[in-house]
């Protein structure tokens, strides 16, 4: 029985060229980067070379790409390293703002340090899965130290407008840098909401005195001169389609992942725009020898590293003409499935606001989770959902976020499509779809 492996989404196998580049590193050259002596200096040259590559496919400084031991932990670093930082700096209530179809990695973070006391505002979005920008404008107050909205959604594909997003955060900081409103002119951010953790309106570092908000023309001389909110992307879908150029996308922070670009699991690097570790706006949550610049301690795994570079390589060589490939694959598969089962609807976007290789269908009357099974035993992979909780069994809460009904969500399929996905593979597939639906 032939395989066909439609969920490139979830994970994608590694590219020979990538396998290439890894294989020296785990048995000729197996130093540790820390070490002075020839083995050592071998190995940490590959690591630079490997940062280098990777700073300049998106824009970026050597200094500035921090390698992690996945995404889900780059995601954690930015959202809990900032939080500490500011608690470190300011007795106030930090508040963070994400969209509500985030991965899970974000929104279970966020439910975390809710317990913690942090203040999470979940955006809304629309029946396309794109974020409500009136309501992020809305929700921006001066005690906003991050807004963390993904690039590229995993379940329906749904892009959201980065760089316009950028914007919104970049002229609230204008707003608050620049003289107060008069009492009659109030600010169209709102009210200020400063409330320390003590209860009284003021603005203290920790272990100083406080001042009262008049004393100190609310937080111009504090958080707004230290540069917050900061904007993050998870663009771990996006990368191998989209523009991730952080000066084009304007974001402080940005996450990247070599598992869904034909790169090896159990590495992550986070874009950290020239943030400092142990400073205000940034802590390190694994602490140790210091490496990674002291915001990721711990032996770097050079294999994984030169993997991951060569892989954002090869990404970026053939970012375009894979995205046009994959888009008629697409586009085919859908139209000729329409016609099999006229029935189907597509979840999500359905214009170019979306990845080309991600369909999200509803196939009403077909149970998701019976058709994903018969799908695996004629030996084509597929998904009910992001990879990450499809084993919980739980309904897609991307789907319900969008509006769909429980009874929609439970007859959706998701079926993803990658640089090996040929033709002959989707015209098998719809070939065994319709003996599926004739059984």
């Amino acid at each position: 029985m032939k395989k066909i492996y439609l969920d490139y989404a979830a994970t994608t196998p590694v590219d020979p060229l990538v396998l290439k580049a890894m294989l020296p590193y785990f048995k000729e050259k197996f130093g540790n980067p820390g070490s002075l002596h020839s083995y050592g200096q071998e190995a940490i040259a590959a690591v630079d070379d490997s940062r280098e590559k990777i700073a300049r496919s998106i824009g970026a400084e050597f200094r500035e790409i921090i390698f992690t031991g996945s995404a889900t932990e780059v995601n954690n670093l930015a959202l809990r390293g900032i939080v500490e930082g500011f608690n470190n700096t300011y007795n106030l209530t930090p508040r963070i703002i994400v969209s509500s179809i985030e991965h899970e990695s974000i929104l279970e973070t966020c439910r975390d340090m809710e317990r913690d006391g942090v203040e999470i505002i979940y955006l809304p979005v629309d029946k396309f899965g794109v974020v409500n920008l009136k309501k992020l404008e809305e929700s921006l107050n001066e005690r906003t130290i991050l807004v963390s909205i993904m690039y590229a959604n995993n379940e329906i594909g749904a892009i959201q407008p980065i760089a316009e997003i950028s914007k919104i955060i970049n002229e609230f900081k204008k707003e608050k840098k620049n003289p107060s409103p008069k009492p009659s002119q109030p600010s169209k951010h709102g009210p200020s909401l400063l409330i320390p953790r003590s209860g009284t309106p003021t603005v203290a570092r920790r272990g100083q005195a406080s001042e009262s908000l008049d004393e100190r023309s609310g937080l111009r001389e504090g958080i707004f001169f230290s540069g917050y909110p900061l904007f993050h992307t998870d663009a771990v879908q996006a990368f191998q389609f989209l523009n991730c150029n952080v000066n084009d996308l304007g974001v402080d922070l940005m996450t990247l992942s070599a598992h869904k670009i034909y790169g090896p699991k159990g590495i992550g690097a986070l874009y950290t725009s020239n943030l400092k570790p142990n400073t205000y706006n940034l802590k390190p949550i694994i602490t140790g020898g210091g490496q990674e610049f002291g915001f990721r301690s711990g032996t770097e795994n050079v294999a994984l590293i030169a993997g991951f570079a060569k892989a954002m390589e090869l990404a970026n060589k053939n970012r375009q003409k894979e995205s046009k490939r994959i888009f008629k694959l697409a586009n085919y598969f859908w139209k000729e499935l329409k016609k099999i089962y006229p029935k189907v609807k597509l979840n999500g976007p359905t214009n170019n606001k979306k990845l080309p290789n991600i369909l999200n269908i509803q196939f009403p009357s077909q149970n998701a989770d019976d058709l994903l099974m018969k799908l695996d035993l004629s030996g084509i992979a597929a998904s009910s959902g992001s990879a990450c909780s499809s084993r919980a069994m739980r309904p897609s809460y991307v789907l319900k976020a969008t509006g769909l009904s429980d009874k929609s969500i439970k007859n959706s399929l998701r079926f993803s499509f990658g640089k090996f996905t040929a033709k002959s593979e989707i015209d098998l597939t719809l070939k065994i779809l319709v003996k599926i639906f004739k059984s």
